[in-house]
């Protein structure tokens, strides 16, 4: 199945970049032509782009690596977050702070203070404060919250990144770049493709555009995520087929095995028949002497 169809990505208007006096000159490579003073992107480098993309995070998760979302434009944080949390990902939709790859050793203690804050509000710690008090811890949760909630759960860096306009997010690329981090970017006309090792050309603001390259991004975790499990269960029916030929406890034995009545009862009667005297000392259980003589009393 092809990971998108020239078709949606038609439908999405990925195709429309920004106005030619704001171009930047970095995107000639992937400008197809010029309407109405609006560059058009040409699609079949999109399409390539996106494929190659899409094989770099079914690599990365498949290492055992994670997915960082990013996209703090309004058209993108609803599509950032649901498909984020669709694949089981990461995201920042809200805020990019400072330092949340190159200091994210200061990073995890906010986490942690997050993390606090959440338990003292389950654990009824709340209970036991003035209201002025919760009043400040419930902002300061909320604040955590909603520049933090998406790396939550994150204990290390990413193992690449997913970004909507490099432009916007400027910060967040040049930390990447600092720290190594392999980056995927939807670049528009009027951005810089260098330093991004995927670059995606197409539309950054619209919503649809937006939703597509998002979705596609998240489909590529999701089956890297299938692929994974398909090859544990692979390996769990091997495991399996060596297991039958281990004899246990619990294995049927041969003389557990059943006993065709029929042939058991023509064995039966060929053995030969037990003297009485020996029969009657199974039965009573004593021993008796047949050569000698009881008087009765």
């Amino acid at each position: 199945m092809a990971v998108v169809t020239m078709k949606s990505l038609l439908e999405s208007g990925v195709h429309f970049g920004h106005q030619v006096k704001r171009w930047d000159p970095r995107m000639k490579k992937y400008i197809f032509a010029e309407r109405n003073g609006i560059h058009i992107i040409d699609l079949q480098k999109t399409i390539q782009s996106i494929k190659d993309a899409y094989d770099a995070v079914r690599k990365t998760v498949s290492a055992g690596k994670t997915v960082l979302f990013v996209g703090t434009k309004k058209q993108a944080q609803q599509a950032i977050q649901k498909e984020a949390e669709r694949c089981g990902m990461f995201h920042v939709n809200n805020r990019w702070l400072g330092g949340m790859l190159t200091n994210f050793v200061t990073i995890k203690k906010s986490l942690l203070r997050l993390k606090k804050l959440e338990k003292m509000e389950i654990d009824g710690t709340f209970e036991n404060l003035t209201k002025k008090e919760i009043a400040s811890l419930g902002k300061e949760r909320s604040k955590l919250q909603k520049n933090l909630g998406g790396i939550k759960e994150m204990k290390e860096l990413p193992g690449i990144l997913f970004i909507i306009d490099t432009r916007k997010e400027a910060i967040a690329v040049a930390e990447a770049q600092r720290q190594g981090i392999p980056i995927i970017a939807v670049v528009d006309t009027n951005c810089n493709p260098d330093g991004i090792n995927y670059p995606i050309p197409g539309n950054d603001d619209a919503i649809r555009a937006i939703t597509l390259f998002t979705q596609i991004i998240a489909n590529a975790v999701v089956e890297a995520d299938n692929e994974a499990g398909l090859k544990i269960i692979e390996t769990l029916g091997d495991e399996d087929e060596e297991m039958e030929n281990i004899v246990t406890d619990v294995s049927v034995k041969e003389e557990d095995q059943e006993v065709d009545i029929a042939s058991y009862s023509e064995s039966e009667a060929e053995t030969p028949a037990v003297p009485a005297a020996e029969s009657a000392q199974e039965e009573d259980g004593l021993p008796v002497d047949v050569n000698k003589v009881y008087s009765e009393e």
